[in-house]
């Protein structure tokens, strides 16, 4: 980056910290601070080991410093100011989840536009939600869009602020499907009753919630699926199961057709041919709603998250806190845009082609001295991929 640009920047993100208001989190004097100032050369040197002692208050510390990036410890400390973990004395810390695209199973980094990221990021953010709220029943949750490639979400329920890392680990394997077995989630149930003479056991799916929840509903999605399908297409679907030959597809068809609220239900013992399907419906249950979180920032008790309403120093967006039903409406490449960089137009020298979609409009960006909205400029020098033009 050549000194021009990052003096714009450095310029133009001090604007920015006059006009915003940026809070502070929860226990904020316990906590680790570090910034990334705006230094010369390709490196970037975090300065870290800070209380808000040491930098005061914050609004005018932002405006003054008008850092690349700023960050808050999850974890709370008796003397977060001290220069080691040790002499910090740990006191507790938020279960912080991290999903950032470049680890996203579904992006082809390369392929994927920017804009297309964002969204399967979203996606996991929605599947990361199903299991914080609904299988572990966390009720502060906060959102947060981290004004890169994903979003992150800060857990502070009191639950959660002793737990130590091996304990952290375990809900990250839960949430990844990490050890998911068929056998851990089948109940075995007795069937007994009128005209049963020797009661015999039931093998089912839990339906109520957790991995047997989402597993009996990948079920239904396969038996309507099977139904909606002519006799020959769902003989040869079942036939891409392994193990499954021709008379098993033809067992598993006629058991799906005769027995389906048996099926639905759960019940994994209609017959040996389909148990052996649920298995295997089970395994691409865990592909598909697993959340694929950046695990080691869940389990590090003393990582640095980026602070809410900064702006990051990557993309010139703002790292933004999203209400929970705002989530469907969020759009990061609008709501993200800092209003600072909005109706003007600055001139740039862009490496080569590229198309963003901004603002709800597709903005076309060709290689060569050109001028670009404000925002699109920002963006695409706090990239590396533009340098600013001389006036």
């Amino acid at each position: 980056m050549e000194e021009r640009t990052r003096a714009y920047l450095r310029g133009r993100f001090s604007d920015y910290y006059r006009r915003a208001d940026v809070p502070l989190p929860p226990s904020a004097d316990e906590r680790e601070w570090g910034f990334i100032p705006w230094t010369e050369g390709p490196d970037e040197t975090m300065v870290r080991h800070r209380d808000l002692l040491d930098l005061g208050d914050m609004g005018a510390f932002l405006r003054r410093k008008r850092p690349r990036h700023v960050y808050f410890s999850a974890g709370r400390y008796e003397t977060p100011g001290a220069s080691t973990m040790a002499e910090k004395e740990w006191r507790g810390a938020d279960l912080v989840f991290d999903i950032d695209a470049d680890h996203l199973p579904s992006v082809t980094l390369g392929e994927d536009t920017y804009a297309e990221m964002l969204a399967k990021s979203k996606d996991a953010l929605v599947k990361l939600l199903d299991f914080l709220e609904d299988d572990f029943g966390f009720e502060d949750v906060s959102l947060v869009f981290s004004g890169g490639r994903g979003y992150h979400a800060h857990v502070r329920d009191e639950s959660v602020a002793d737990l130590e890392r091996d304990e952290r680990r375990e809900i990250v394997d839960y949430v990844r499907g990490n050890g998911v077995a068929f056998e851990s989630l089948v109940r075995e149930e007795t069937v007994s009753g009128l005209g049963v003479k020797n009661p015999t056991t039931r093998r089912t799916l839990p339906t109520e919630g957790g991995w047997g929840r989402r597993a009996v509903e990948h079920i239904n999605e396969f038996v309507d699926e099977l139904l909606d399908m002519d006799e020959e297409d769902a003989l040869l679907h079942l036939r891409t199961f392994d193990g499954v030959g021709e008379k098993n597809a033809e067992a598993v068809r006629n058991v799906v057709r005769n027995n389906t609220d048996a099926v639905r239900s759960g019940n994994v013992d209609v017959h040996p041919a389909f148990l052996n399907v649920a298995r295997q419906l089970l395994a691409e249950t865990v592909d598909e709603a697993e959340a694929p979180i950046d695990e080691p920032v869940t389990t590090d008790t003393h990582r640095l998250i980026r602070l809410p309403g900064s702006l990051h120093g990557g993309s010139g967006l703002v790292v933004t806190p999203i209400e929970r039903d705002a989530i469907d409406a969020f759009d990061p490449l609008t709501d993200a845009i800092p209003d600072t960089f909005v109706g003007h137009d600055i001139r740039v020298t862009v490496e080569r082609e590229y198309e963003l979609a901004m603002r709800g409009e597709t903005i076309t960006v060709v290689p060569g001295e050109q001028t670009l909205p404000e925002y699109v400029g920002v963006f695409l020098m706090a990239r590396g991929w533009a340098e600013k033009a001389a006036e």
